[in-house]
């Protein structure tokens, strides 16, 4: 898959696949090209070339996130939540009303029922008892966890976080990553995430990319501890070790 705005080209053929259960992370300095990725695979734009294709169990073929696959790409939005980098949260919505919204959207559900979904996102997130409050009444670690409650409202199979640890302290970071891994074990949920805080990172990932922005791709693929101990790509070394090119060089 090739990524571009324009004519300017952001990532060039870029290809991986994600198994499913597993937390994918998606790597790499600021510019590199991580959340344009994650927008292609969520359907926002459609690749300048390429294709993203989702394989679910029960399907013979493959279905495309494609702007023209109507069909296909229907049928995969029903099946994937997104959790923005800044929570995108309603703030004139409760708690409660902004995981009940896709509930109202999507399904036939009963008032009652709607509700009882909504409260058992939020329990699972651990923020049932806030359920009434403003998302301008919660710390940004709170929001992020409504923000990811609101993702689950319908059970869908894969998740997308968008730095999720951006703008967090290093204790809210690592209890969020706690989260993140508890609901990949319970619910079995495929996560693809994208970060380029390394805690997280090493907390959380089964596999990861890495993206460089001048290589204009992929320079890493594997699991991030493997990728830090036995590189031998300097932009791979200098990422997971946090050197700067002149320390390489000395």
């Amino acid at each position: 898959m090739t990524c571009a705005y324009g004519e300017r080209i952001i990532v060039r053929n870029v290809s991986f696949d994600v198994r499913r259960g597993e937390i994918f992370v998606i790597l790499g300095g600021s510019g590199c090209g991580k959340s344009t990725v994650l927008k292609h695979l969520i359907g926002l734009y459609r690749p300048a070339a390429g294709t993203v294709a989702y394989h679910f169990p029960e399907s013979e073929q493959p279905l495309r996130m494609d702007l023209e696959a109507g069909a296909d790409r229907e049928a995969i939005l029903r099946r994937i939540g997104v959790m923005y980098q800044g929570g995108a949260l309603f703030g004139s919505m409760t708690l409660l009303e902004n995981v009940r919204l896709p509930l109202e959207e999507f399904t036939d559900l009963p008032p009652s029922a709607r509700d009882f979904v909504a409260r058992m996102k939020l329990s699972l997130v651990g923020l049932e008892e806030f359920r009434d409050h403003l998302p301008s009444e919660l710390s940004g670690g709170m929001q992020k966890r409504a923000a990811i409650a609101r993702a689950m409202a319908l059970d869908p199979e894969v998740l997308f976080l968008d730095e999720p640890s951006a703008g967090l302290d290093p204790i809210t970071s690592a209890e969020l990553d706690e989260l993140i891994q508890s609901l990949s074990r319970s619910l079995g949920m495929t996560f693809v995430v994208v970060s380029h805080e390394l805690p997280s990172i090493f907390a959380i990932a089964d596999t990861a990319i890495m993206l460089d922005k001048t290589a204009q791709g992929i320079v890493a693929q594997g699991n991030p501890a493997d990728l830090r101990d036995s590189s031998d790509n300097p932009l791979v070394r200098r990422f997971f070790h946090r050197e700067t090119a002149g320390a390489e060089a000395s």
